[in-house]
């Protein structure tokens, strides 16, 4: 069976720096986020994993590659972001100064994934992984991992509002008693010292 399953949340770009939802929109990793995912690397070193999986999107597969773990990486369409649909692009004010009790977790977004459709498909990647064995790793993104985690525990997907996850964050996910009929959640939103922004050569 799979004994922890590493979920690690890609490192900043500019949409998530300025909190715009970015699901497939394909933005690659700001500086500061390049310093972040090398950051994850030292965090993940002397740990040997049996998979590597990525969403295919460039800001987890960069991620990934500056953690160093690049040459096990799988690419895994089923951990891409959530779509946002007709949201992609705005901030949570922005999308509530219309909708003002909105919650992606409850409500899903128009013209993109609903809750159930996010549910089905983090439920496919959970049985495969089930499947597995040792340490697995998992390149993805804020909102996805955050559903499989409640998934995991089996919580409904709704529980996902109250779990907060960070860029370049680092969460595990194993079990109580070293008992598969008890999933747990053994770290969670683990982020080291985030570096400062990267300051403009002189001249």
């Amino acid at each position: 069976m799979v004994e922890q399953i590493y979920l690690i949340r890609h490192g900043e770009t500019s949409w998530s720096r300025s909190g715009r939802h970015t699901g497939r929109t394909d933005l690659p990793l700001t500086a500061r986020g390049e310093q972040q995912a090398r950051q994850v690397g030292l965090r993940l070193r002397g740990l040997s994993f049996t998979q590597v999986l990525v969403s295919p999107l460039q800001r987890a597969r960069r991620t990934c590659e500056l953690a160093g773990l690049e040459a096990q990486a799988q690419l895994e369409p089923r951990l891409q972001e959530w779509d946002y649909g007709e949201y992609e692009g705005l901030t949570s004010a922005q999308i509530r100064a219309v909708r003002p009790d909105w919650d992606v977790f409850r409500d899903g977004c128009p013209g993109g994934e609903s809750p159930e459709q996010v549910t089905a498909r983090v439920e496919q990647v959970l049985a495969a992984l089930r499947a597995m064995r040792g340490c697995v790793a998992l390149f993805s993104h804020g909102h996805l991992l955050r559903a499989l985690a409640m998934r995991w525990i089996e919580l409904p997907l709704g529980a996902g509002m109250h779990f907060g996850l960070d860029a370049a964050s680092l969460s595990r996910l194993g079990y109580e008693h070293n008992n598969v009929r008890e999933p747990a959640i053994e770290l969670w939103n683990e982020a080291s010292k985030q570096p400062p922004e990267p300051q403009p050569a002189a001249g």
